[in-house]
């Protein structure tokens, strides 16, 4: 089995590679049959929640770092 990652882009989408099962609130699943999605993190996605490149244009600014110790 592969093993899931989830990668933060600066100003856009949470990236999330591997295998991931994908459910809203009530429990759907979403059928992925990519090896990779982009996950909406702005909220100007017309295909929410996945990232339609909607980021580049609404102002969107974020860049988180993990702290290191």
């Amino acid at each position: 089995m592969s093993e899931t990652k989830i990668r933060i882009r600066d100003n856009g989408p949470f990236l999330v590679e591997g295998p991931i099962t994908l459910e809203d609130a009530d429990g759907n699943s979403y059928t992925i049959d990519k090896p990779t999605i982009a996950l909406c993190r702005c909220g100007a996605s017309e295909n929410k929640p996945f990232c339609d490149g909607k980021h580049k244009h609404c102002g969107f600014a974020s860049e988180e770092r993990a702290e290191t110790e």
